[in-house]
Parts: C-alpha cells; structure tokens; sequence
C-alpha cells in the first residue's frame, strides 16, 4: 500500500469522528479496523450523528502489516493490547505518530514503537459513542491538542492540527502538551472512577454534592503524583484542575458542580469512554489509566489512599462484568 496522509488506528468513536471528518475534506485515510467493526466499515462506511450528520466510505484494512507507511498515524483504540496492536507496525514508514489515549502510557508506548523523535503528544476534549448499528454519536467537539513532548512550537504540530481543525474536529497545536496531558490526567483519573461506580450520565454526578467532594479530594491526590513528578497542573483541562489544588474543599465542590451545569447544558448525554465501555461489556482500561497513577505514586513514594481504592474497586467491576457478557 502506497504511502498515505492519516492511517488511524482503531475505529471506535473518535477515530471514526476523525477519519469522517478527514475523508469528507479530501485528505487519504486509511482506518485499521478488525471483526465486526471492519465489515460495518466496508459495507457501510462511516456514518457521523449529533454534532455532524454526514457518511462517507472509507478505505478499511485488517492487517496492519497491509501498511507500508503513512505521513501521519493516529491512535485511537483502547488502551489495552496497544503494544500488541503497534508491534506489526514497527517496520512501516511512519513519519508522525501521537495518540488520542486516555492515561499518560500511550506516549511511551509509541517511542518504543517509531522512535521518540517521531512522537508528538496530544489529548482530546472530543467525545463521542459508537452505537451498536456502527453509526458514531458526535457529541463534544472542544479541542484536540497536539504538541511536542519536549516542549516548544513546531511546524508538524501546527500542519497536523490545522488539518484536523479545517476538517471539523476543533485543533491546535500547543507549545506545552505535556503539562496539559498531565493536567487532563489529573482531572480525568477521578472522573473515571465515578463514572464507572456511579453509572451516570457525566453531569449528574459533577452536579451532586457527595460525588463531587470525592472528586475533590481524588484531584488532590492526583495533583501529589504530577508535583512529585516536576510537572505544573494548569487549569486548561476538564475541570480547573490547578485551581482545585488551592482553594478549599467547599469552594473545589462548588467548581466542580459548576463544571456539572455546564455540562448538563451542553452535553446532557455525555457519558465517560469507560461507562460507555463498561455498559458493552468491554474490559476497561484500568492498569494503562489510573493503574499507572497508582504505580507511578509508588515509585515517587506516594501514598494515594482514595485513587487506590478506586483501582482495585474498579478493577473488580471490569473482572465481573465482562465474565457476565
């Protein structure tokens, strides 16, 4: 196969959102897809719901090994089995690499595969749901940021999110993504706990009072990890992680009920990936996401009491409902 613009790597619901967005504004896409979701592909294509209503078709293949190459390569799968996943990859030409993962596991993972120096990191405010019929719900649509781990603007940073964004998917490059990366993480270990546990739409549980005081004091401990570890928690996340470190728990409960309106008015069916993944029966992705905070802490000497109860209380719910499915 002869060198492409964007091979995306799991077709779920933002690589779907992604790989719709970039077909439709003319760029070559090639989506890596497999089972079920790579025959809803090919017979059907990409159908986009919500925000966007729109289908387009879209070139599918099943083996990576088919892939000699592309300028850029986006992840956009589950956690789990990436390594796996990127390994039939290893001798392909990939001229950029970044990965729209939850966790902080994801940038590691590529080096390992391409080559640090081909590694931009990136996080995305986008969000969506792959619905059993393989059409996508479009439903936030804010920002994917893309930068250079070690800092700094670039020109591939600024070419590759200035595609994205003409295409439809808000896009910019940062000078600072990895500070930004570590300021979502911080925010979103929490908010995927109480998605898991409390099985609500996200709103609900940022808008009551009890779910958002632990939310609270789960920051706080995230917000221990990211200083230990030497990097500045800014406020440009989810919730204003920074400012959630400083004042007050009664004060932090308010922000983050405030944060709850906001969604409930903007976003009333927005539900967490992994309640989304949770709900179809699939394995979360628990070690790659707060597994990794918990283990990081660790090594730092850390004691987080509250994230680790979370783990291995979240842990417990993937075992038993995917041996229920």
């Amino acid at each position: 196969m002869s060198q492409i613009e964007f091979a995306i790597l799991g077709a779920g619901a933002i690589g779907s959102i992604l790989g719709a967005h970039l077909v439709r504004s003319g760029h070559s896409v090639v989506m890596l897809a497999r089972g079920r979701r790579a025959e809803q592909l090919r017979s059907k294509g990409l159908t986009i719901k919500g925000l966007a209503e729109f289908s387009t078709a879209v070139q599918v293949i099943t083996d990576p090994l088919q892939l000699t190459g592309a300028q850029v390569l986006i992840v956009a799968m589950k956690t789990p089995g990436t390594a796996a996943a990127l390994a039939p990859l290893h001798n392909a030409s990939i001229d950029t690499a970044f990965s729209i993962q939850n966790g902080l596991m994801k940038n590691d993972l590529l080096a390992a595969a391409f080559g640090a120096d081909r590694v931009l990191g990136s996080l995305a405010d986008t969000s969506g749901e792959l619905l059993p019929s393989g059409e996508v719900l479009f439903t936030r649509n804010v920002n994917i940021q893309i930068g250079e781990l070690g800092g700094g603007d670039s020109s591939r940073a600024q070419r590759i999110a200035a595609a994205i964004d003409a295409s439809g998917v808000r896009s910019t490059a940062v000078p600072n993504i990895l500070e930004l990366e570590w300021s979502k993480f911080v925010a979103w270990a929490g908010l995927m706990a109480l998605a898991v546990t409390t099985r609500a739409n996200t709103w609900k549980y940022l808008d009551d009072p009890g779910s958002a005081l632990v939310l609270v004091r789960l920051v706080r401990e995230m917000g221990e990890v990211a200083k230990a570890a030497g990097i500045r928690i800014l406020d440009r996340s989810m919730l204003p992680a920074a400012t959630l470190l400083t004042v007050s728990e009664a004060e932090g409960v308010e922000l983050v009920r405030k944060a709850g309106s906001s969604y409930r008015e903007n976003s009333p069916e927005h539900r967490m990936s992994a309640l989304q993944d949770l709900i179809a029966g699939r394995p979360l992705e628990v070690e790659e996401t707060i597994g990794y905070a918990v283990h990081k802490a660790r090594q730092l000497n850390l004691s987080l009491p509250l994230m680790e109860a979370f783990y291995h209380l979240v842990q417990g719910i993937s075992r038993i409902e995917t041996q229920q499915k």
